[in-house]
């Protein structure tokens, strides 16, 4: 089981760069980075995690810049979005992002994406909330297209464009994987549809929690047509619980990350150390 880690960076935090080599020097897979472009004052939809959003959803550095930074001191460590809000990204200009980033990493960038939860910072980038999750697809479907044909087109009901020329391609081919994130059983359907993996929400690490669920999603694959094999699971901020972590391994988990906060080396690096000592553990 893979080990990441997911991080709000800000100006106030610990940077990229250093926190990337010492994640590869310990010998850990990935470092996630999630995006917010802003947070509007008002509230339509209540955080999801509950009570006030947290300073660092609004001085969160954008994840694709602070990624690149990442690779750039690195050699094996993953780079991944966190999830990158495609409903509110042009697909032109993020499919170039994403196979720029692949081709500077050379194959090393993870694709998250979700579709968001913040309706108004969601309609500040003019997107109608409620057609959120067409308009992502088609974004993604769109994206594909791109990444993958010498003169892409793509003729959708709220996506479209003639046939063109974009350059680089990714470097992972056909294209860097694309992780669905999201609760179940939306996203899980989104994550079978057009996805290469699926970050389930998962509140309860239990065999009557995350464990049904993850059964009941390798059916819908089945049922799709697709095989669970080529949908692996991300599980993001999983707690430093030892037996938590081993269930994860027994049910099939590819990933879990860890949550750094948004603060200096002298309170990530105890962190980072015991999840150094859980991994040693895991046999990982």
């Amino acid at each position: 089981m893979k080990i990441g880690a997911v991080m709000f960076f800000t100006t106030e935090s610990m940077q990229p760069a250093p926190l990337a080599r010492l994640l590869e020097e310990r010998g850990f897979e990935s470092l996630w980075v999630p995006e917010h472009t802003h947070i509007p004052s008002s509230r339509k939809t209540p955080y999801p995690a509950g009570g006030p959003l947290i300073r660092p959803y609004y001085d969160i550095m954008d994840p694709f810049l602070a990624l690149n930074t990442a690779a750039t001191v690195t050699t094996k460590l993953k780079v991944g979005t966190g999830i990158a809000l495609v409903a509110q990204r042009d697909p032109i200009v993020t499919a170039k992002m994403v196979s720029t980033l692949d081709q500077l990493s050379r194959g090393r960038f993870l694709f998250g994406v979700g579709n968001g939860w913040n309706q108004d910072e969601i309609e500040n980038h003019g997107t109608d909330f409620a057609s959120r999750h067409k308009l992502a697809r088609e974004r993604i479907e769109a994206m594909k297209a791109i990444w993958t044909q010498e003169e892409p087109e793509y003729h959708g009901e709220l996506v479209r464009f003639d046939k063109m020329k974009q350059w680089p391609k990714p470097f992972q081919k056909p294209h860097p994987p694309i992780i669905v994130g999201g609760v179940f059983p939306y996203a899980a359907r989104r994550a079978i549809r057009y996805g290469d993996g699926w970050i389930p929400r998962a509140d309860r690490l239990e065999k009557d929690g995350i464990g049904v669920i993850l059964d009941k999603f390798r059916v819908m694959a089945k049922e799709a047509g697709r095989d669970p094999a080529s949908l692996p699971i991300t599980i993001f901020r999983v707690p430093d619980v030892l037996d938590q972590l081993k269930f994860c391994q027994e049910i099939g988990v590819d990933r879990v990350t860890f949550t750094l906060p948004a603060e200096r080396e002298d309170k990530i690096l105890p962190i980072v150390d015991r999840w150094s000592e859980l991994k040693r553990q895991l046999g990982d």
